[in-house]
């Protein structure tokens, strides 16, 4: 029962500090939340910095409804192109396969940044890709409000 779609934007700056962003963890918190909340498993906090690798979180609905947990294994592949990518490929006991895909590449005057997801919940897949496109778009606009003022909200 395996879904996949892809959602695209177009962010008005660099694909370096986009791409720089992408590497960081805080981003992939900030643009989950309120929606959904990652907590580490077993690590005080998530790096700095994702390098290949597995990571877990502990995941609730609106901080509040628990999800369960997913592991994050995060994939750098070593590519001599303009196009830069970070793949999660990973799993949970809801979601047994998840493939994450982020492309970053220049477009025009400023960075196409792609979601491209597959996954499978078994019986669950149609209920659930509803709640995971719902996901992908809110995170989207919430990179586009980040991006649109230079990921300022993330400094450390």
């Amino acid at each position: 029962m395996r879904q996949s779609f892809e959602y695209a934007v177009h962010l008005d700056c660099d694909p370096g500090l986009v791409w720089a962003q992408v590497l960081r963890p805080a981003l992939f918190l900030h643009v989950a939340a309120p929606l959904v909340q990652f907590r580490p498993i077993g690590i005080e906090r998530f790096p700095q910095q994702w390098s290949d690798g597995e990571y877990r979180g502990a995941m609730r609905l609106f901080g509040i409804v628990p999800l369960g947990w997913q592991a994050i294994v995060i994939e750098l592949p070593d590519r001599e192109s303009e196009t830069r990518t970070l793949i999660d490929n990973g799993y949970s006991p809801l979601l047994p396969l998840w493939n994450h895909r982020i492309s970053i590449r220049p477009e025009n005057d400023g960075t196409r940044y792609t979601d491209d997801v597959s996954f499978d919940a078994g019986l669950l897949t149609p209920l659930t890709g509803l709640f995971v496109r719902l996901f992908f778009r809110h995170r989207q606009r919430r990179l586009r409000a980040l991006s649109a003022n230079g990921f300022a909200a993330l400094s450390d």
